[in-house]
């Protein structure tokens, strides 16, 4: 689904989305297909729901978001001037960043 799709299937709703195909733009996330994992009635729900699916599935790609928003607006957070998904790509790949000392120290 897209998002404007979404909107209209799910009206006035706080809802957990995966990113199924999505790509970066200007910083900002663009997600191209949207599945809609669960309807949550209010915002203390949603984030409750959101930890639950980001710790069982750490490596998907989740969002919280409600259908009141006519656009998504989901910008790249940046840790040690690295962008989110390529500390995920590093942390998969053995990486330890440690964020106190700022420091990124690779497995051999």
């Amino acid at each position: 689904m897209i998002w404007s799709e979404v909107r209209h299937a799910y009206p006035n709703c706080w809802l957990i989305i995966e990113a199924v195909e999505a790509h970066t733009a200007d910083e900002r996330r663009i997600l191209d297909k949207i599945a809609v994992l669960e309807a949550c009635d209010d915002n203390a729900e949603v984030m409750l729901a959101y930890e639950r699916w980001h710790q069982a599935y750490p490596q998907r790609e989740f969002y919280f978001a409600h259908t009141g928003r006519e656009e998504l607006d989901i910008r790249e957070r940046r840790w040690l001037g690295i962008r989110r998904s390529h500390m995920d790509f590093l942390t998969r790949a053995g990486a330890i960043i440690n964020l106190r000392d700022l420091r990124l120290d690779i497995a051999a």
